[in-house]
């Protein structure tokens, strides 16, 4: 079956919504602190598909609504240029197992939610801005499989606090709580406690992006930035975006 292309109209940029939403940005992979360095250019935005943008704010309300805590926002959109820079970098080529065999928690280019802007990766902080401790930092990668016996990020990690416990039960309760509210479909990552994404049967409908695909102002890395694309958008654009994804929640 021919794969759907998604239309970059409907991909909205997370930060349009900081200043009346209890949600913070925090672009990984834009500095030397991600696991891998740095992999998006400096003038990147974190992009979501307008739907699974939608769960995000209503879930940032809620948790701000019942906990009092604001939600962190650390990736979504991450092009097919993208995931091959980060195959690409050094301690992933140290570490093969997490691109292949049962093992794998990173995604190969194009494959997954990432690539679709339909996979986003979150967790929860106070409002004074202290992370709560959910029992890895994100994006803790295990060094050695990644079931639930090894992988502390796993969902179904047992060795855990009740506090830690409790934290990723608000996470979840928060993010899983919103899509219901929507009545939209979302998967919980089962390796990854941050990873929150639509299902197979909705991703797979779409072809993946790459920068080349997206005007130049959504692009995230630096390698194609010299090659012509679809006009920018207005700044009105994503105001009105903003506005109708407001409107939903």
């Amino acid at each position: 079956m021919e794969q759907e292309k998604i239309d970059p109209a409907t991909l909205v940029p997370m930060d349009v919504f900081t200043d009346d939403t209890p949600l913070r940005v925090d672009l990984a992979y834009a500095g030397t602190e991600s696991f891998c360095g740095i992999i998006y250019r400096k003038q990147a935005r974190l992009w979501l598909h307008e739907d699974l943008a939608a769960i995000v704010v209503r879930a940032a309300r809620t948790a701000h609504e019942k906990y009092n805590l604001r939600l962190v926002v650390y990736d979504g959109l991450r092009t097919m240029a993208a995931q091959a820079l980060m195959g690409e970098s050094d301690i992933v080529r140290a570490h093969p197992n997490w691109l292949a065999g049962e093992s794998r928690v990173l995604s190969p280019p194009g494959a997954g939610g990432h690539p679709r802007g339909m996979a986003v990766d979150v967790s929860l902080e106070t409002k004074a801005g202290k992370l709560l401790d959910m029992g890895t930092a994100f994006d803790e990668l295990p060094l050695t499989g990644s079931g639930p016996d090894v992988n502390r990020a796993h969902r179904k990690f047992a060795d855990l606090t009740d506090e830690v416990k409790e934290n990723r039960r608000k996470l979840d309760e928060a993010m899983n709580g919103a899509a219901a509210q929507l009545n939209l479909p979302l998967w919980p990552l089962p390796v990854e406690w941050w990873d929150y994404r639509f299902p197979k049967d909705v991703t797979e409908r779409y072809a993946p992006l790459d920068d080349p695909d997206l005007p130049p102002q959504m692009r995230m890395t630096a390698l194609h930035m010299d090659r012509p694309g679809l006009p920018d958008f207005s700044a009105g654009h994503f105001e009105a975006m903003r506005k109708k994804i407001l409107a939903r929640i």
